[in-house]
């Protein structure tokens, strides 16, 4: 009778502790979630990190990266547009090539400027809505001297070309130059300083091709 009742609670024991440890294994599972240990796991980072990351991304940026986006943006797609005008219109076969290049390499970057307004949830600058009217602003041409360009050819379309473009690309470093220096948005302040060094090197060579020293 003894030994009977030594054994029940032998087995009383030892289902306690079986217990016990299941509660203990939940409970720590739990914890784990908690604890900084349990957050070094690919599943607990994964989730919280990546809204945050993308967030913070989106937040570096200041007043005046907005800026050079949406000036740069219909400054560009007017550089676009003199530049479609070379292929039917110009008679050197540099100017030609001059435009195809200009066109080759602004295109890319109003997409990626018209990205990051949309990433900051600011206004793009609408398709076609390019003001003429703001000629000595970053070197913009009238509406007028538009419609000089595009009715001129040959020679004549070679020389306003490269004239209009010259002091169109000056009007760009100097916007880029404003936002090497004031902006906060690190791949916008690295376009402005390939906009410079790029536009640098064509307004020399455009001057070459005018002939001027």
């Amino acid at each position: 009778m003894i030994h009977k009742r030594s054994l029940v609670r032998r087995c009383a024991a030892v289902a306690a502790a079986g217990a016990a440890a299941l509660v203990l294994a939940a409970c720590g599972g739990d914890g784990d979630g908690d604890s900084p240990a349990g957050h070094n796991g690919h599943h607990a980072t994964g989730s919280p990190s990546a809204p945050a990351s993308a967030s913070a991304s989106a937040g570096r940026h200041n007043a005046a990266d907005v800026t050079f986006a949406q000036g740069m943006i219909p400054h560009h797609r007017q550089a676009v547009e003199m530049a479609d005008l070379a292929p039917d219109r110009a008679r050197s076969p540099e100017v030609r090539k001059l435009a195809a290049e200009i066109k080759r390499a602004q295109d890319p970057e109003i997409r990626t400027l018209s990205g990051w307004l949309a990433s900051w949830g600011e206004e793009v600058p609408a398709e076609g809505a390019m003001d003429h009217s703001g000629h000595g602003m970053g070197g913009m041409m009238t509406a007028e001297e538009m419609t000089g360009l595009e009715n001129a050819s040959g020679r004549a379309f070679d020389t306003a070309f490269l004239e209009l473009m010259i002091k169109h690309h000056e009007g760009a470093v100097a916007m880029a130059e404003t936002e090497r220096a004031d902006g906060a948005h690190g791949p916008a302040v690295e376009m402005a300083g390939s906009i410079i060094d790029s536009q640098s090197a064509e307004i020399e060579r455009m001057n070459d091709l005018l002939g001027k020293d």
